[in-house]
């Protein structure tokens, strides 16, 4: 397999994409989205005491323990900026906080949900297509554009129908840009900086919610070349 033409470099920040295996579904139902989640959060962090299959089985208590540990230390592969899951493949907006961060992180977290998937689904073999795709982020407006993008992806897609639903996606991390959710996983302040307030977000995210249905004038921000 030949080698990846982006360098993935530390405190650098890029969108990373993959999909399932002939953009086969890599999410079947609610299940295995909070599950793909749980292992996004968890793999996140470098310094694991238990492997995620281990932690699971744990007791309430001592995953809250282990949690709390992991969140408070922030030690992490990669900084989560951004993401949206979707039912056959996935948008990350990540910043490499470790050598071979994001790697290491995309490594952990393909691996694990693939066992995971394959047990459910009676299924062998390779989960996601080959190595993940990642762009490097080079300019602001670029950042911002990605993180609309990857919060657009689901009204794009028509997986919701209404743009207004996009604040109820629990899959997405536009959620908790917005306040709806208890869940603290992401750098917002990334994104935020930019922007007054809350509000003025969510106004650049709806005002040109067909934005990515002109994807062909925009590939160039978003897609690898």
């Amino acid at each position: 397999m030949p080698g990846r033409k982006v360098v993935l470099a530390n405190n650098e920040i890029y969108h990373v994409i993959n999909k399932g295996v002939a953009s086969q579904p890599i999410f079947a139902n609610n299940w295995q989205y909070q599950r793909a989640l749980n292992i996004l959060f968890y793999y996140q962090n470098r310094e694991l005491p238990l492997k995620y299959s281990h932690f699971i089985v744990e007791s309430s208590k001592n995953r809250d323990k282990i949690l709390a540990n992991l969140r408070s230390e922030k030690k992490f592969w990669a900084e989560i900026i951004a993401y949206c899951l979707m039912p056959n493949h996935f948008h990350f907006l990540l910043k490499q906080k470790a050598d071979h961060g994001i790697s290491k992180f995309m490594g952990n977290f393909a691996n694990s949900y693939t066992r995971y998937f394959n047990s459910r689904q009676k299924r062998s073999g390779p989960l996601f297509q080959g190595k993940f795709k990642a762009v490097r982020i080079e300019t602001e407006e670029q950042l911002l554009h990605v993180s609309r993008y990857i919060h657009l992806n689901p009204c794009t897609a028509y997986v919701i129908k209404n743009i207004g639903d996009l604040e109820n996606y629990s899959f997405s991390s536009y959620p908790e840009y917005l306040g709806k959710t208890s869940l603290q996983f992401c750098n917002k302040e990334m994104i935020f900086n930019y922007f007054k307030s809350k509000r003025l977000y969510q106004d650049f995210v709806f005002n040109q919610a067909d934005y990515q249905r002109r994807l062909e004038e925009i590939k160039h921000l978003v897609l690898e070349k």
